[in-house]
């Protein structure tokens, strides 16, 4: 197997365990702050090269920060605002290589260069949205954004 195959294989392995973890720990917990607290905690702690991750909710017509892990970030984002407020407003993940070439972005960590953003669902409604960043550009790709988002629909699955 070729370098490329075995990082790939082992990247979907990687996120398969994560997802048993998370799946683990969301079942049976009805309060959606501890559950997305403890999730937060689980990828701050898995994932390399990550220098943010965090939830956002939707009330009142905007996104308000939730549990996260990193630095002190922007509290609330406007539905079609940066990357966070655009994925909510289109309902569908946004993977951005190079966060400063995404127009509009919003720099609440000067480090941050890459992002991935993927919206969650309660009965067929956006309520919100997980937000990763990175300070590396391109770190997210298409296995990431595969495994991530098995994990939020295992959220999706449990959260009320």
């Amino acid at each position: 197997m070729n370098n490329i195959s075995q990082q790939t294989t082992d990247k979907l392995q990687f996120y398969n365990e994560l997802k048993k973890q998370a799946s683990a720990m969301l079942e049976g917990e009805s309060d959606r702050i501890a559950q997305t607290a403890n999730l937060c905690a689980l990828l701050w702690y898995s994932l390399p090269d990550i220098n943010w991750v965090g939830f956002y909710f939707y009330k009142n017509g905007e996104l308000v920060l939730g549990p996260f892990q990193g630095k002190p970030a922007c509290v609330r984002i406007k539905p079609g605002q940066g990357v966070c407020g655009s994925a909510f407003q289109e309902q569908k993940i946004f993977r951005v290589d190079d966060v400063h070439a995404f127009k509009g972005h919003i720099a609440c960590d000067p480090d941050s260069r890459s992002e991935i953003v993927i919206p969650f669902f309660v009965n067929q409604n956006c309520i919100g949205v997980l937000d990763i960043d990175s300070p590396l550009k391109k770190r997210f790709n298409k296995e990431d954004q595969i495994g991530l988002e098995h994990i939020v629909r295992c959220l999706e699955e449990n959260i009320r």
